[in-house]
């Protein structure tokens, strides 16, 4: 147990002193302490399952602790429920929103709270006060939409600013910019500036290790359930922080790269395909980036998959692409670029309004996520919360759900073969539960991700597509993740990469189709996959708006159209940025998923 120093009462708005929480025999806390100042963003941070969530359920009221206490402002407290921590003002912000998608984005600020006029909920009042609390926050969406129209990051800041509302005295926020831009994670930082100048503490969970830096005082540093180091941000050397999640010496640490993916090139053409380079005769391209992977070309292989035309009214439009057995293409570009409405088109998850796709030359005519899955394509979504785990069923019946019919023999499925397909992948991704019964909702994030690839894996597919693999996942996990990706693709398999972290793509891409405005507006390849040349095409790009813009149907910008003509997509006449904005259009101008 690390000391933490002593202080009167009156120095901590929130202290936790000597928790315990087990589950199913297995720690999850172990003498856990920490403590919070008034006004001051202290970051939470450690490896999947080193014990952050469940510390914050501890704090919030959703555990109670097997022994130790919580106080609140120098007062014990046990807190029943989180209504009760709400209420006493402590105040949370999940990574996966925790509101209500089929109420209204008003009633959901509101909720609870609502102002009301004759004993009846003031509706016009809601709304009002709805529009002018996110306009403090940047947020301009229509409060009478239904809170699951919005993308995830519009939700986020909706949830944020619900948080912020009530008046807190402490605001934990778990991986709260795991969704948002760039613009809008500056606005979060603002409100979190606000928070601190009010008195207001903030517990600020996050694997950013950039954002950690920049608005957080002290951090606390768990491993494997016990807290392993509580000082300031100042002084702490970034290396040193994180050896100190991953419990390895700085020297083993120095020498891993930005990512966990592998310099090597895929496929059979090795080293000597694409641009004909090695990795270390490329130049240094002035912005900090290694370049691309520098994948073959390929051009000589018929593709495993190929999407030519794609185009979702308002959301995706003539895009096209395709992807060689062994090869790692990314899909890069700006909230809101239509990188997850693309791969929804690809499976069939959304319907396309023209557009074709083709699993080893042979045309989907019929396109569904089962006749995807059947075909071999199979995707993992950015939401894993509502679009893939399912919270009640045990690591056992979420790894083996889509394999069961294959299992069945006369309708029975056969326990023993489940238990071994189970056992062969937990062991493999290293997914750390108490066992295949435990309950999937009970993991951490990093190993719930785990199991929904393990999900799909088992089905030995051909094409993987990953729409944010990493998202809101520690360090170490999201190096076995990568690493999982290169060992993939060396095996053959077609891998389609969504990311929004720039060098997760640069790095793992062999290609990289760049999106804006839901339309393909650069192919790059091997060494000109560099963050420059990625934010210059971005730069480059025509607005939706632009009254001189023709639509690319999926062209190569630089004169190569990789996948011959495509279907014109129907007229944008509801365009979704605002004019004369030169970046991708904000979140919250999302049409409904």
């Amino acid at each position: 147990m690390v000391q933490q120093g002593r202080a009167p009462q009156s120095d901590w708005i929130l202290e936790v002193a000597e928790v315990d929480k087990s589950f199913a025999g297995v720690h999850a806390l172990r003498g856990v302490d920490f403590r919070l100042r008034p006004g001051e963003v202290h970051a939470l941070i450690g490896e999947n399952g080193a014990g952050k969530s469940t510390l914050i359920k501890v704090m919030t009221g959703v555990y109670r602790p097997d022994a130790g206490r919580v106080r609140l402002a120098g007062e014990d407290r046990v807190f029943r429920n989180p209504l009760e921590a709400q209420a006493a003002g402590i105040s949370t912000v999940y990574q996966e929103v925790n509101l209500v998608p089929l109420m209204s984005v008003a009633r959901n600020l509101c909720l609870g709270r609502e102002p009301r006029r004759f004993g009846l909920v003031d509706v016009r009042a809601v709304n009002r006060m709805a529009r002018e609390t996110l306009t403090r926050y940047g947020v301009d969406v229509d409060v009478t939409r239904p809170l699951g129209s919005l993308g995830l990051g519009a939700q986020q800041m909706v949830a944020l600013a619900r948080a912020v509302r009530i008046d807190a005295r402490v605001v934990v926020m778990d991986e709260p910019t795991s969704s948002l831009e760039p613009r809008e994670v500056e606005t979060l930082f603002s409100v979190i500036r606000g928070l601190r100048s009010q008195g207001i503490a903030v517990v600020y969970v996050s694997h950013r290790l950039d954002e950690l830096y920049e608005i957080c005082d002290r951090v606390t540093v768990m491993r494997d359930g016990a807290v392993v180091h509580t000082g300031d941000m100042a002084g702490l050397e970034r290396l040193k922080l994180i050896s100190l999640m991953l419990g390895r010496e700085m020297s083993t640490v120095r020498t891993k790269g930005a990512t966990a993916f592998g310099d090597g090139r895929h496929g059979p053409h090795g080293a000597d395909g694409g641009d004909g380079r090695h990795d270390g005769d490329r130049e240094d391209n002035g912005d900090g980036g290694r370049g691309g992977r520098g994948g073959r070309d390929g051009r000589d292989e018929a593709p495993v998959l190929r999407a030519t035309g794609l185009t979702v009214r308002h959301k995706v439009h003539g895009v096209g692409l395709d992807i060689r057995h062994g090869e790692v293409v990314g899909l890069g570009g700006l909230l809101g670029a239509g990188r997850s409405e693309t791969a929804k088109a690809i499976t069939g998850a959304l319907a396309t309004d023209a557009g074709t796709v083709e699993v080893e030359g042979v045309p989907l005519a019929r396109r569904s996520p089962a006749a995807a899955i059947k075909a071999g394509v199979v995707m993992l979504a950015e939401d894993r919360t509502s679009e893939g785990i399912l919270p009640n069923l045990s690591v056992r019946e979420n790894i083996s759900l889509a394999l069961l019919p294959r299992l069945a023999r006369g309708g029975v499925v056969s326990g023993a073969r489940q238990d071994d397909v189970v056992r062969f992948f937990m062991e493999r991704l290293r997914i750390k539960a108490s066992g295949p019964d435990q309950k999937v909702s009970d993991l951490s994030g990093g190993n719930q991700q785990k199991v929904l690839l393990a999900r799909w894996l088992c089905l030995d597919p051909k094409v993987l597509l990953l729409d944010e693999p990493t998202r809101g996942i520690d360090v170490g996990a999201k190096a076995e993740v990568q690493a999982l990706i290169d060992e993939l693709a060396e095996q053959g398999l077609g891998v389609l990469l969504i990311s929004s972290d720039l060098e997760e793509l640069i790095e793992g891409s062999d290609r990289l189709v760049v999106l804006k405005d839901g339309r393909a507006v650069g192919h790059l390849q091997g060494a000109d996959i560099t963050e420059r040349t990625v934010l210059d095409t971005l730069a480059a790009a025509p607005s939706s708006e632009d009254p001189h813009h023709e639509d690319p149907h999926g062209e190569d910008p630089h004169g190569e159209d990789p996948h011959g003509e495509a279907p014109a997509p129907p007229p944008d006449d509801n365009p979704t940025q605002a004019q004369g904005r030169p970046t991708a259009p904000a979140m919250t101008k999302e049409e409904p998923r």
